[in-house]
């Protein structure tokens, strides 16, 4: 390293050529998993001096009132898709949801969907956290999920993607085996933490419906169009990848999107590359079956 750069070492360097090829359960080329964002936004959060929790002066209704679609509407819509074509959810649960809106966690439970924590509440960040408060974030988020679903949460996606240099030092010392928050890979791979045994999940920013309908502005036939051929590339690959589809109900859930959407479930459903599965479950596998050698 020359002086005065500086890698983080959060985890090494591994050309994605040259690797170990490797398969999923049954031979399958890639591992699909979706994962619904169930998130609970508040109308007036305490302030944090790094970001603001909304883009209108207070209060923004407008903000605040379309998030809330997803927990009055158009969660049910999304389930219910996902459910048709065999699609189990992954969530990204903001954990106050199981109090402010139990009958939503319920349903996913039900359902037979995994949780991850996504902090307690997406307008709460994790700037500026010293050690305690940060430990109690993930205490919270452990003891919640398992007293209102019977887990116990092996994943984290940090609430509204917000870090403190320690994160993942401590979501591995708590037990946690994998974080959604590296973009670095199409693979699980390790993390480099001071005590457990973390991977990286691969999740999305590039086909996240938020990024599609917000950032690049899709239509929902375009948006479709893109996950296919996400999966089509990955599902060609020499080795086993990962697809995730990250989801917000209150985007992919509206009547004008759902039916695109819903396509895109069939087109994937019906080809016999797809292992189509949890994010906890394809963290097991990979470290069971493909770690030690990666």
């Amino acid at each position: 390293m020359r002086e005065g750069e500086s890698d983080p070492g959060l985890y090494d360097y591994v050309p994605y050529r040259g690797r170990t090829p490797f398969a999923w359960p049954g031979g399958k080329k890639v591992a699909v998993w979706v994962s619904p964002n169930l998130e609970f936004y508040e109308l007036d959060p305490p302030a944090n001096p790094h970001r603001k929790s909304w883009a209108k002066p207070h209060p923004d209704v407008v903000g605040y009132s379309h998030r809330d679609h997803a927990n009055r509407v158009s969660h049910w819509r999304m389930a219910d898709v996902m459910t048709k074509h065999g699609f189990p959810g992954s969530v990204s649960l903001s954990v106050a949801l199981c109090q402010h809106h139990p009958r939503v966690v319920e349903d996913a439970s039900q359902r037979g969907w995994e949780f991850f924590s996504h902090g307690i509440y997406n307008t709460r960040y994790s700037y500026g956290m010293d050690e305690a408060q940060e430990r109690a974030i993930i205490e919270d988020s452990i003891r919640t999920v398992r007293d209102a679903t019977g887990q116990t949460i092996k994943g984290w996606l940090a609430p509204a993607l917000t870090h403190t240099p320690r994160t993942l030092d401590l979501i591995a010392e708590y037990g946690l085996t994998y974080t959604c928050d590296l973009y670095h890979d199409d693979q699980p791979m390790p993390v480099n933490t001071t005590s457990g045994r973390l991977i990286s999940m691969p999740y999305s920013l590039e086909v996240n419906d938020h990024y599609g309908f917000f950032v690049y502005n899709m239509s929902p036939r375009e948006y479709a169009d893109t996950l296919i051929r996400q999966y089509e590339r990955l599902a060609a690959e020499p080795s086993g990848t990962v697809m995730c589809i990250p989801l917000h109900s209150y985007l992919i859930g509206q009547p004008h999107r759902i039916g695109p959407f819903e396509e895109v479930l069939r087109h994937i459903a019906a080809d016999d590359r797809a292992w189509i599965t949890r994010s906890g479950d394809i963290a097991d596998h990979w470290i069971a079956n493909v770690g030690d050698a990666a």
